[in-house]
């Protein structure tokens, strides 16, 4: 962020200190373009109207900027730098926002270490590569923040880090002082959060061979499917690539024969109401293992936070009430 930025609020102030950004536009002698509803058209509005050169967001407003009607959408001649967090960004999602103007940077942590902890810091060799895999490599969570003394991903049992290959899953792990005290009158949570001198997240991730770290699910969220470990957000990845998924999460449902199987609820965008449980399906079979794909598509709204964030505990109870 440069000098005299002019910063568009579609974060709240009240998440993480609206990510540090109130006091980083102050001292930018920055102006800050407020709206009373977060909607594609007024976001439109304040870029083109007011020059809004940066904003930040969840993944769920940039899909809400992806998707704005043509009577939304306003043309605006720079580029806009824009922030994302909260939940792993889909690539298919970051790929839309950099193709219609939007610079896009990734950063990540959470409300106990922000923040924020760890950027996604942008190689100049991958400006080379097609703007689909730039894109994955964008989605990536990446590596600490100077101001942040360590970052891991470790098996939690032995606290050893996990081997550079991008395949094996332990806990991402945070240490230093951006990494909170402990939990207020909670002693024995914060015992356990904090145990052996590392701040134990509940992400799990794997960690590239260029030291890079890139989420794979929460530890509640995996679905263990026949003894084999399917992370939610590869199968959200997917389905977020279908041009008629508006929003998708994915969750766990209890299965007779397999333990678990992938339960995938989403919306769909307005002029695709004929879409079927078994077009989807199709679509993850195509793009991914078999095994992981949904073997359950529910559609409809999807229950969020004040903050955007989709409510998976609500599905997770959906997905267990469904014949």
């Amino acid at each position: 962020m440069r000098h005299h930025p002019v910063y568009l609020w579609t974060l709240p102030m009240f998440h993480c200190n609206g990510w540090c950004f109130p006091w980083t536009v102050a001292a930018m002698a920055g102006t800050n373009v407020c709206l009373r509803r977060v909607e594609a058209g007024a976001i439109f509005d304040a870029i083109a109207d007011r020059g809004v050169t940066h904003f930040c967001g969840a993944p769920i407003v940039l899909g809400m900027i992806l998707n704005a009607s043509a009577d939304e959408r306003r043309s605006f001649d720079r580029t806009v730098e824009v922030m994302t967090a909260a939940a792993p960004p889909p690539a298919a999602v970051i790929e839309g926002m950099e193709k219609s103007g939007f610079h896009m940077t990734h950063v990540y942590g959470l409300t106990e270490t922000y923040g924020p902890s760890v950027i996604c810091a942008w190689k100049s060799e991958w400006n080379a590569l097609p703007i689909e895999q730039q894109a994955v490599r964008k989605s990536r969570q990446g590596v600490r923040y100077h101001a942040l003394e360590g970052l891991e991903v470790m098996d939690p049992e032995s606290m050893t880090p996990v081997p550079r290959d991008g395949q094996t899953m332990g806990e991402v792990m945070f240490r230093g002082n951006v990494v909170m005290k402990g939990y207020l009158k909670n002693p024995a949570t914060t015992e356990a959060s904090l145990a052996g001198g590392w701040f134990h997240s509940g992400d799990l991730g794997v960690v590239h061979p260029d030291g890079y770290v890139q989420l794979k699910d929460r530890s509640k969220d995996i679905i263990i499917s026949g003894g084999e470990n399917i992370s939610s957000i590869e199968v959200e990845d997917a389905l977020y690539r279908h041009p008629a998924v508006l929003e998708a999460a994915v969750v766990a449902r209890s299965d007779e024969k397999w333990g678990e199987t992938p339960c995938a609820f989403v919306t769909l965008k307005g002029e695709a109401e004929a879409m079927t449980a078994e077009d989807i399906i199709a679509f993850c079979r195509e793009n991914m293992a078999h095994f992981k794909a949904p073997k359950t598509v529910v559609f409809g709204p999807l229950p969020k936070t004040s903050t955007g964030k989709i409510q998976k505990f609500k599905l997770r109870e959906r997905a267990e009430q469904l014949d």
